[in-house]
């Protein structure tokens, strides 16, 4: 505790005996160790209390913890994956209108007539966003473009290789000159 020595101890024990007589040193021995007792016992409740303590906080967060898992037992006692993945399915090929929020039926391919007449304007300011107001948009003439060619057999066939041709006369002109300039005598191997 005070990291004495037998050195130190006895020299402290000569001085005690010398400053408080043979007669009283027993008495006085006794009384210190006593006293030592004493601040280790309340040393050792005030560790034991602290440690209880620690245990409580341990066992609290430990039967949270239980009731944790506890719980997500049962959640998972509910799950049902057939049901889930089923909604799901069905949430991704339900699309919404998006002309539902507009008040007005959808304008579609089928019932389009070039020969109408341009829709006018809404009477009240509100804008449909390809008009402004007080304004008509005028008829656009743009004819559409053709279509291409239907995909035929023709377009997938391998082309014919070519025919062999002899070797040209520059080709083999081509061949010697090299052989020529190295000093060869234009033999090949």
């Amino acid at each position: 505790m005070f990291n004495l020595g037998w050195g130190e101890i006895l020299l402290i024990g000569i001085v005690a005996l010398i400053a408080i007589g043979p007669k009283e040193l027993p008495g006085v021995l006794r009384s210190v160790g006593q006293a030592l007792a004493k601040v280790r016992r309340m040393a050792n409740e005030f560790q034991g209390q602290f440690q209880e303590a620690l245990r409580e906080a341990d066992i609290a967060d430990l039967k949270k913890q239980a009731e944790d898992v506890a719980s997500s037992v049962t959640d998972i006692s509910k799950y049902d994956p057939l049901t889930d993945t089923q909604k799901e399915i069905e949430k991704t090929f339900t699309l919404p209108d998006p002309m539902a929020d507009a008040g007005q039926p959808a304008n579609t391919a089928a019932g389009f007539n070039p020969d109408d007449p341009a829709p006018s304007p809404p009477a009240s300011g509100v804008t449909d966003g390809a008009t402004l107001p007080g304004s008509v948009l005028p008829p656009i003439d743009i004819p559409l473009p053709e279509l291409p060619s239907p995909v035929t057999e023709k377009d997938f066939a391998v082309a014919a290789p070519a025919a062999p041709s002899s070797v040209s006369e520059p080709a083999k002109q081509a061949d010697k000159q090299p052989d020529q300039q190295a000093g060869g005598q234009g033999v090949k191997a």
